[in-house]
């Protein structure tokens, strides 16, 4: 309450009804070390209805929670949240921001707000625990047996993504998983019988999940029990429903609005506290003795386990060396030596392959050499050619967690967190869908983002170039959608060699994310004795082809598909003498991290005839043409047609960017006269 007023800005009234119930779980249950925030076999905690972080950051400061000490394993004695930080909740750059973020503040396992993305990533979290079960436990050493705890509220049980992820968590059996429902029945347009009346319950027990009620958040001994029941259950996920009325002020006080968003007022605050029989005037207060009772219960419990899994690793390492150093590097992120040794090379054909195609060489051929590469699509693998086929890959299904083929069904925006989940356990998730279908998925992609997760996304059918199935699967804005999104690379390569060099750069990254850009249709893989090698793709953009006599009159821009088109018009030009430089430009983001001496020697500022060509909208291009540059893309939506109709009705042939070039050296012409 007192850092809410403080900031007057925030939620009181869950973290006032849940205290009971996060105070049951982490004093009584969770296995969790204060002191090392990381250890790889702590239970997990997440709020998805990070609205009340409040809860989380009270117990990150009562339990004394520390900072490590630069990333390594000797601790600093810093408290992660300290009495001053909560003050500063809200604040500019604070250690307690208005939602969870994973990375700003120890001890958080996820970056939540979104409702639902919570839930999703828990999800991903107890598959995580599966496979690393599996993978690592041996006969007298379980490495890995942690259990996955998510708070959620009526927003969570509302939101889509939530009943898509419990779907697969219940198909799965993820008996590691238990989600606690805070059943206040307010939201903040008021009562919940305004939009929602469903029995939750009903619900779940068709999920396949066990369901418990209690019906008073302070009963915490049924808390408890309920917590209890599912630790000794390990064959379905678990729901405890807990029935609870959101925090007021004063007794009298009935404000939904006022009690779900807004501080309760200085003189709320004190009726509250005398109700509790706590000092009115006390602001921030922690009363003596409080923190040694935490440090005597979730403390000393997470010490001891935390120490006797140190012990216990290092007599595996002894036993197992090798899969105790794939242990290591799965928590440093680091790759296997050799990882990229065997990676294919493409031949020059002018009939080539699908994106996609190559892409599932490659892909195949580092899941060789990287163990922890898992993932799937939403039901379409058979089409974005992402199922591993290498010997002992398997599926993983309930019961045989060991396969590295997941299964997420139709149901993209939750297979984007469960990713995210996946990628928050160290796991190297990859997940696939047609790129239109990138829309569903644009929540967890942007989170995944902001918490600096390295997912790989494979988005297939990348343009209006799949054909038949018309503007309703052909993508036009989700290039420039996934391009707007700070921190994520997009990846667009123009043919097998390419796809080569963007694995090669995607599998690299530690702390972002990637969207990998493909085809269906087949795409020329170029003769690289006659065009400058693909391995240009890590800076982003390069120049593949330029002018046979001096300086370039004009520039060729082109992506993906469209690149072999500006590689036709430019030998056209070069024919008629014209000097044109012809550049593959797979990704903004990695060439604006070039210097700009790289930017200019690709780009020379003083070439203003330029052409891009891409079969998405043009909607950004103006950065690289400049205001007078030709822009050739989609400024409408496609239609339904076969590719070589589509493809000269909306203009990517040969002869449009011909004009387009001609246009644009006219311009030049006429200006320097």
């Amino acid at each position: 309450m007192d850092a809410v007023q403080q900031a007057e800005s925030g939620h009181p009234g869950t973290p006032m009804a849940l205290a009971p119930v996060i105070y049951t779980l982490w004093q009584r249950f969770l296995r969790f070390d204060p002191d090392d925030a990381s250890w790889p076999n702590r239970d997990r905690f997440v709020l998805s209805n990070g609205h009340a972080s409040m809860l989380l950051y009270s117990m990150l400061h009562l339990t004394g929670v520390k900072n490590p000490n630069n990333g390594e394993q000797v601790r600093s004695g810093e408290l992660a949240v300290t009495i001053g930080d909560i003050k500063r909740f809200r604040q500019l750059d604070s250690k307690c921001p208005g939602h969870p973020e994973y990375r700003r503040t120890t001890g958080i396992e996820a970056t939540t707000g979104p409702l639902g993305q919570g839930c999703g990533m828990s999800v991903g979290m107890a598959i995580a625990e599966r496979w690393l079960a599996k993978h690592f436990n041996k006969p007298d050493f379980e490495v890995f047996n942690y259990d996955v705890y998510a708070f959620c509220g009526d927003g969570d049980m509302m939101e889509g993504v939530t009943s898509e992820a419990a779907s697969i968590a219940g198909h799965l059996m993820l008996g590691n998983l238990c989600w606690i429902y805070d059943s206040n029945r307010v939201t903040i347009e008021g009562h919940t019988d305004l939009a929602f009346s469903d029995d939750v319950a009903a619900r779940f027990l068709a999920y396949g999940w066990n369901v418990h009620r209690v019906g008073d958040a302070n009963d915490t001994e049924r808390i408890a029990d309920a917590i209890e029941t599912f630790r000794r259950s390990h064959d379905v996920p678990t729901l405890i429903i807990v029935d609870s009325h959101i925090g007021y002020g004063a007794p009298h006080k009935q404000d939904t609005n006022a009690a779900h968003g807004e501080p309760l007022g200085v003189e709320e605050i004190r009726l509250a506290k005398r109700a509790y029989g706590w000092p009115e005037d006390a602001e921030f207060l922690v009363p003596d003795g409080v923190r040694q009772h935490f440090n005597a219960s979730i403390g000393e419990r997470g010490r001891r386990l935390q120490k006797g899994w140190s012990e216990l690793i290092k007599a595996y390492k002894s036993k197992y060396p090798k899969l105790s150093r794939e242990i290591e590097r799965l928590q440093k992120r680091e790759l296997p030596d050799g990882w990229d040794a065997n990676l294919p090379s493409f031949a020059a054909d002018p009939k080539g392959l699908a994106t996609r195609d190559s892409s599932s060489k490659v892909q195949n051929a580092i899941a060789r050499h990287c163990p922890s590469l898992i993932g799937g699509s939403a039901d379409l693998s058979p089409s974005t050619k992402t199922r591993l086929t290498i010997e002992a890959a398997g599926d993983f299904e309930a019961g045989k967690y060991g396969g590295r083929n997941l299964h997420f069904g139709i149901r993209e925006h939750a297979m984007g967190t469960i990713l995210n989940g996946l990628a928050l356990s160290n796991i190297r998730a990859y997940g696939s869908s047609f790129l239109n279908f990138s829309d569903y998925m644009k929540a967890p992609i942007r989170l995944g983002a902001l918490m600096e997760l390295p997912v790989i996304y494979i988005f297939t059918h990348d343009s209006i170039g799949l054909g038949e199935d018309g503007p309703t699967h052909q993508p036009v804005e989700q290039l420039v959608a996934l391009r707007s999104i700070p921190d994520l690379i997009t990846l667009r390569p123009a043919d097998a060699n390419e796809v080569v060099e963007a694995w090669r750069v995607v599998v690299g990254l530690k702390h972002q994310p990637a969207c990998l850009i493909l085809t269906r249709q087949p795409l020329t893989t170029f003769d690289r004795t006659i065009y400058a090698s693909a391995a240009g793709v890590a800076r982003g953009a390069y120049v593949m082809a330029d002018a046979k006599r001096g300086k370039p009159a004009v520039i060729l821009i082109g992506t993906g598909s469209e690149v072999a088109l500006c590689a036709d018009a430019y030998e056209a030009l070069n024919k008629e003498g014209v000097a044109a430089r012809l550049v593959s430009m797979p990704s903004w983001e990695l060439f604006e991290q070039q210097d700009q001496a790289y930017r200019d020697s690709v780009l020379p500022p003083e070439i203003k005839a330029r052409v891009s060509v891409e079969a998405g909208s043009v909607i950004g291009w103006d950065r690289y043409v400049g205001p007078g540059g030709a822009r050739i893309g989609m400024h409408t939506f496609g239609a339904s047609a076969p590719i070589k109709d589509l493809m000269k009705k909306f203009g990517f042939t040969r002869e449009a960017v011909l004009t387009a070039a001609r246009q644009q050296l006219g311009l030049a012409k006429e200006k320097a006269a």
